[in-house]
């Protein structure tokens, strides 16, 4: 991920409707959700949430695909692991402890996933 793509990630999940639709796709997995779904969710309006979603897909946070009469929205989880590896990226500096507690929450976040 370049500094460019980081900043326009950041940029889109700087608006309290942009973060709370990317943690509710999140939590959704891969399957995503349906517009209407995610509206009545957040508490945002037809207009107002395709405007958010739109944001968030230029930003290479979500993508859309056609079902049937709905617009199904899913977290573009690639773009969310390059943003994470590019936060982290220089982190230990030769230090590996500094990370430690972010390694450890990622290691407790995928386990809770786990059966």
């Amino acid at each position: 991920m370049t500094e460019a793509q980081a900043l326009a990630a950041f940029s889109a999940l700087s608006q309290e409707t942009r973060l709370r639709i990317i943690r509710l796709l999140v939590t959704a997995g891969p399957d995503g959700l349906a517009a209407g779904a995610i509206g009545e969710t957040v508490g945002a309006s037809s207009s107002r949430l395709s405007f958010h979603l739109s944001h968030l897909e230029q930003a290479g946070l979500v993508q859309s695909r056609r079902e049937a009469r709905s617009i199904i929205y899913s977290v573009a989880y690639p773009a969310l692991s390059d943003l994470v590896a590019f936060l982290m990226r220089d982190c230990c500096q030769g230090h590996p402890a500094i990370c430690g507690p972010a390694v450890a929450a990622l290691a407790d976040c995928c386990a809770a996933g786990s059966p």
